[in-house]
């Protein structure tokens, strides 16, 4: 077809009939052929969240499956990495309690235990008794943990950073505000 009949075939700003976009649909997204799919085979059924959520979850695998990779070569995983960070995070002289490493980890009480004993036996943290009642167990950063921590956390942010690098400022600051009202939401939806 010439250029001039592709141009008279073309809906007005639409793409020649037979001819698509990359992702193969008018959306030009493979979410978007996913969609239109479902309408094809069963109209009717509600599609409207599959161009938000299946972009989603395949971007959580991308960053997931690479997050693992650098985690992998920085020589820890996630659990560690989750708790050597709230203890970073907290600052001098980077002890809390277990009950506070729960609540900010959101694992529960038996998982940090867990991962504090594992952390305690690699020398990464200390445990001892706490101030405010027979129960309480508090949890320090060592040298080496903090060390490991430092590393760690400038490798994965650092490669997270490049991640996103291709996104303008604000369009980074559109998408942190749509990200946070669709979490909100979300979470009020599938609160018990």
């Amino acid at each position: 077809m010439t250029e001039e009949a592709a141009d008279e075939a073309a809906p007005p700003g639409g793409d020649p009939p037979g001819e698509q976009p990359p992702g193969g649909t008018p959306g030009g997204t493979p979410a978007a052929e996913i969609a239109a799919a479902w309408q094809r085979e069963r109209p009717g059924t509600p599609t409207a969240s599959i161009e938000i959520v299946t972009p989603i979850w395949r971007l959580a695998k991308l960053f997931a499956d690479d997050r693992n990779r650098v985690l992998r070569e920085a020589g820890i995983d996630a659990a560690t990495l989750d708790l050597l960070s709230v203890l970073r995070r907290s600052g001098p002289p980077y002890t809390l309690s277990t009950r506070a490493l729960a609540d900010r980890t959101l694992v529960t009480a038996g998982a940090i235990s867990q991962r504090v004993a594992r952390a305690e036996r690699d020398g990464l943290v200390t445990r001892g008794p706490g101030t405010t009642g027979r129960r309480t167990v508090l949890v320090r950063l060592t040298p080496a943990g903090h060390a490991l921590i430092e590393r760690s956390v400038d490798a994965v942010l650092g490669r997270e950073a490049a991640l996103v690098a291709g996104l303008p400022p604000a369009e980074r600051a559109t998408l942190i505000a749509l990200l946070d009202t669709l979490m909100t939401d979300v979470r009020a939806r599938v609160a018990p």
